[in-house]
This record gives structure tokens, C-alpha cells and sequence, in this order.
């Protein structure tokens, strides 16, 4: 699916960027300091509900803010990787949702209620998936640890700065550190100082559970040690580190640590997961580049044997013709990696992007219904499904698959935004903007939630049970907006 309507990122305010650029410069510094015991819970500042909370806001805010990578098969492959890891995690108090960002620089994080962040250049700097999922298990461990919380109980016994405030800086120098750590006052340097050991505490102890999810798994523990050191060797020498550097600090000492902890297991030599390195050649070709230099790459990589798994590179080729506007090319490739593997969602998803574009939605709608039977509410094989319906002028179906869908997904952004499109299309205005009114809602933007929710009001038959809805609906947008304000 390639069709996703593009939100310019809201201005994250000063208040939320301000206070907790503290954890770029503890990053850096070298001070020691006493440690607050590690196994405190944290529940004396941030009980679980409300640290729940505080996730589901931050995650508005980066849906506002952020590049956020609206990909169906993408949102797919990257929870499929997380939650095998969560699965073999202690402590866990949340459903972990994972997420893609859209930039080339190395960064990746961990908030409150299981919210972890990935950039899009850290996948394409791996070379294979245990790479990639040393770097979640780490961000896993940061979560289970609840290492937000403990600092938040370590910095609050050493600043005037309310709880409240110390959390609401965390976001932006989580997601921008570079932004965070540029714009960094020198008059915030002794309430930063009580938790520059906790901090580097945490990495470690990260480290240490990150790994042990790792292994239990079933990936290589030398994915870690192996990521560290690429990193270590790649900006020795640059002036300005990646963003993970400067929230996930590695001295040497980290990295022979971590090869001495991966020494303790037994060698596991796994073979290239295709999930990953489609998932990789997806990046590469759709949001890295231009389609014709992709192509070139792409033919060399192939014509050279320079790949992991044959099919990933033909992949990656078949979606670099279609970002070229060579269907015909794009779908004879795809052919014939769909009858080795008709099942395959990459593979599904670009075939179904390439019929639309050359009008052949009879032959999209055949293959996504034999898909559908086969994992109904599938949100790869739905969203396709309903996109495809609505590029054919068959608004019902499209309805009925989306309206079905996101009873079970309601925090889906691509099924909201469609449905959208859905009533546009059918020229539904109440409809439709009781729909744009549940986009903005998924990026805290209430005021204009409200105001689209009272012009599907005024559209509305009068005294309907629709109109109902939009009243009960306004009641709790406001209701949601004034428990953010109290938090």
C-alpha cells in the first residue's frame, strides 16, 4: 500500500521540549555520582496507570510531530520482531506498540506504556536481524526496567522542577536529541548533575536484560557487540554523533562488555531472515533515493550476487520500477516472487500497489479476497483490501472492511485516514468529518477534533441519532483533553 495522505508535523511547544534536555548532556558527561538503588520500582513518583498515561499522550505527540512511517507491511514486520522479543521479557506491564520514523540518522527509544521508536536508518545500517533486534531488546529492557520512572524518582529529589514537568521533557530529547542537546541551557547543569550515573546505569542494565531477551529469543548474541562496534567504528571520528549516541552513550567499555556477555552463550549462526532483508530492501527503495538510482543499485546488487537472499534484491527492484512508473516491469517481477510464495504480505502489498496504478482492480480485488479469507482483519491484507475497493469506486465494500477493522484497531492511523477518503469520496460530509475528527484526536489536536465534530454536527439531520453521537463524541474529546491538561 503506498497511497497515505502526508500531516505537516506540528510544532512541538517549548514546554514539552524544554525541561528534560537534561538527558543529552548527561549522556556526555564523565562526573560520578551515587547511584539511587536499582531495584526501586518507581512507584513512590509514577504509578503504572498513570505512566500508561503519559504514553498514550507522548504518542500522540510524535504522531503530530514526527515523520512517522504509515507502511501497513512495515507496522507489520517491525511489531511481528518486537513482540517475539517482549515475549521473552520479565516485567512486562503493557502491550508494546512499535513504530517507524522516517530518518536516515541512527536513533531508537523507549517511553512510558511500551512505546518504542525506531528510525528507518538503524534498520538499513544492520546486516541482519539480530542486529536489529539487539537494538529493540535494549529499548525492551529500558521499558520492563522502567527506567523513565526510576529516573524521573531520581531527578525529583534533586530538582524544584514538578514530576509533571520533568516528563513532559522527555519527548523531544528521546525523538530529536540532536535538537535537544543544540538547544541545552547552562543554567540547568546541577539539576542535570544527581542523575548522570543513573543514567549510564541504565544502559547498563539495559545492556545486560537486553541481552538475555535476546538469546532467550533465539537470535545471535553477537548482534549487539557486533551493532556496537559498527556504530563505534563508523563516528569515531565525526564531530557530530548519531542521535543514539548521545542518548545511548557508547564507551569502549560498553562494547567489551557486551562481547564478553555474548561470549557466555554458545555460538548461534542463523541463516538471513527474508522478513528482514524485504523489509530492508522496502526502506531502500521506497524511502531512500530515487527510483531510477534504486534501480541501478538494485541490478548491480543482483548481476553481482551482492545480496543476503536472491528474492529480497528482486524485491527491491520490482519496487524501485514502480517508484519509476515501470508497472509492467514492477508487476512481471512480482509475479513470479508471488507464485513462489503467493501468502507473502511484501510481496502481496506491491502487486497490489502496481494493479491499482495500471487500472487493474479486478485482478487486486481477486487477490486480496482469497487473502482475506485467509487472515481476515489482517491490517496488511485490510487496508490493502479497502484502498483497492476505494481506487474502484466500490465505497460499500471499502466501508464495510474498514468500519469492521478499526472495532478492533481503534488507534489505527492508516484505517481513520482511508475511512476518510472513503467519505469524501461518497461526498458523506457528516460522515466524513466525524472521521477527520478521530485523525486529529490520534495526534492530541482536540481543539481541531472539536471543531471538525461540530461541522459534522451542523451536516447532520437534525435531532438524529447521529447528532447524538457527535455530542457524546465532543463530551469526550473534551474530557480526554482535560486529562492531558491534568496530568
Amino acid at each position: 500500500m503506498n497511497k497515505t495522505r502526508k500531516f505537516k508535523p506540528a510544532v512541538i511547544t517549548s514546554f514539552v521540549a524544554g525541561l528534560l534536555f537534561a538527558h543529552c548532556a548527561q549522556a556526555l558527561s564523565t562526573d560520578k555520582n551515587q547511584l539511587p538503588e536499582i531495584g526501586t520500582s518507581a512507584i513512590s513518583t509514577l504509578s503504572l496507570d498513570k505512566e500508561g498515561l503519559y504514553g498514550k499522550a507522548m504518542m500522540k505527540s510524535v504522531r503530530a510531530s514526527q515523520p512517522i512511517i504509515q507502511d501497513p507491511v512495515l507496522i507489520e514486520y517491525i511489531n511481528d520482531l518486537g513482540n517475539e522479543l517482549v515475549k521473552n521479557a520479565d516485567g512486562v506491564n503493557y502491550q508494546f506498540q512499535f513504530f517507524l520514523i522516517n530518518n536516515k540518522e541512527l536513533n531508537a527509544f523507549a517511553f512510558f506504556g511500551g512505546h518504542i521508536g525506531t528510525h528507518s536508518g538503524l534498520i538499513t545500517m544492520a546486516d541482519n536481524e539480530s542486529e536489529l533486534a539487539s537494538v529493540l531488546s535494549h529499548e525492551i529492557a529500558h521499558v520492563t526496567q522502567r527506567h523513565l520512572a526510576r529516573k524521573m524518582e531520581a531527578q525529583s529529589r534533586n530538582t524544584p522542577l514538578s514530576i509533571a514537568g520533568l516528563i513532559s521533557g522527555v519527548l523531544l530529547s528521546l525523538v530529536n536529541p540532536q535538537a535537544g542537546f543544540a538547544t541545552l541551557s547552562a543554567t540547568m547543569a546541577a539539576t542535570q548533575q544527581a542523575g548522570i550515573n543513573y543514567t549510564r546505569s541504565n544502559e547498563q542494565e539495559a545492556d545486560r536484560v537486553g541481552m538475555s531477551i535476546l538469546v532467550a529469543s533465539g537470535f545471535d548474541p553477537n548482534g549487539a557487540p557486533d551493532f556496537f562496534k559498527k556504530m563505534s567504528g563508523k563516528y569515531r571520528y565525526t564531530s557530530k554523533p548519531p542521535a543514539m549516541l548521545l542518548t545511548h552513550p557508547l564507551p569502549d567499555s560498553r562494547i567489551s562488555d557486551s562481547r564478553n556477555r555474548a561470549q557466555m552463550y554458545p555460538n548461534k549462526l542463523l541463516a538471513p531472515s527474508l522478513d528482514f532483508e524485504l523489509a530492508k530492501a522496502r526502506l531502500r527503495a521506497r524511502y531512500e533515493g530515487n527510483g531510477k538510482g534504486n534501480i541501478a543499485i538494485f541490478e548491480n546488487e543482483i548481476r553481482k550476487h551482492k545480496y543476503q537472499i536472491k528474492e529480497a534484491a528482486q524485491y527491491g527492484l520490482a519496487l524501485s520500477y514502480f517508484e519509476d512508473k515501470q508497472y509492467a516491469k514492477a508487476e512481471k517481477l512480482l509475479s513470479e516472487l508471488l507464485s513462489q510464495a503467493p501468502k507473502n504480505l511484501f510481496y502481496a502489498d506491491a502487486m497490489t500497489d502496481t494493479f491499482i496504478e495500471q487500472k487493474k482492480h479486478d485482478q487486486a480485488l481477486a487477490m486480496l479476497k482469497k487473502l482475506n479469507l485467509i487472515m481476515p482483519n489482517n491490517q496488511v491484507v485490510t487496508l490493502n483490501y479497502a484502498n483497492t475497493a476505494l481506487s474502484a469506486k466500490q465505497y460499500d465494500l471499502a466501508t464495510s472492511l474498514l468500519q469492521d477493522f478499526l472495532i478492533l484497531n481503534r488507534e489505527n492511523f492508516i484505517g481513520h485516514d482511508l475511512l476518510t477518503q472513503v467519505y469524501r469520496r461518497q461526498n458523506k460530509m457528516a460522515e466524513m468529518h466525524g472521521q477527520q475528527a478521530e485523525v486529529f484526536a490520534l495526534m492530541g489536536l482536540y481543539p481541531k477534533a472539536v471543531d471538525e465534530l461540530h461541522t459534522a454536527y451542523n451536516f447532520s439531520e437534525k435531532n438524529s441519532l447521529m447528532q447524538k453521537r457527535i455530542k457524546a463524541r465532543i463530551l469526550q474529546f473534551q474530557e480526554e483533553e482535560n486529562q492531558l491538561k491534568r496530568l
